[in-house]
């Protein structure tokens, strides 16, 4: 005859196991083989992904002004998103912050986010753009061949139908940020 445990609630558990749990079933069903970008709109998939990379990074202190300042995603070039990037954060909070979505159109405003969407359509200037946030400590994502050589920290990719993402670590360094093992475990790393 087997054991018999009594139930333990997420209450119960320490809040940093709880947090790496939830982070972990939330992460995991998204790269699950179900989801496919033909079956499932590719940007709502690249939407949730970047409010969830938000939970698997470490910001120096110094990247916001106070405790509850929001974590700023920006869109810089054409928005594919629509409002599916919106719809992920609205509501949601992370360690007492808040999420606030903008656009982004030049370098100066892309310096006050912490999460930073490079569209494919700002590719051609996607190296002057790494130089003038060197340093920032912004998760810098893209979604170009390139992204990741040129300095960008992730980068998505379409691989047999689904998104799936690399993430150069020495970028991410470079930007002051510190990327949980959890989330590299799943990614491609790349290097340069």
């Amino acid at each position: 005859m087997g054991r018999e445990f009594d139930p333990v609630s997420l209450d119960e558990l320490d809040s940093d196991v709880a947090f790496r749990l939830s982070c972990t079933v939330i992460l995991g069903a998204l790269l699950s083989a179900g989801v496919r970008a033909q079956d499932t709109d590719e940007y709502r998939v690249k939407a949730a992904f970047l409010y969830n990379f938000a939970k698997f990074v470490e910001w120096p202190t110094q990247a916001f002004k106070g405790p509850s300042d929001p974590i700023v995603i920006g869109v810089l070039g054409k928005d594919p998103f629509g409002d599916a990037l919106v719809a992920a954060a609205a509501g949601k909070t992370l360690a007492g912050r808040g999420f606030l979505v903008r656009e982004v159109t030049d370098p100066q405003q892309a310096a006050q986010c912490h999460i930073l969407f490079v569209s494919s359509s700002e590719r051609k200037r996607l190296g002057s753009l790494i130089a003038q946030i060197a340093g920032l400590a912004i998760l810098t994502v893209g979604e170009s061949d390139n992204f990741t050589a040129e300095g960008g920290v992730v980068n998505f990719k379409i691989e047999s139908g689904t998104v799936r993402f690399q993430i150069n670590v020495e970028a991410a360094r470079k930007q002051q940020l510190h990327i949980s093992a959890k989330l590299l475990s799943l990614a491609e790393i790349v290097s340069k």
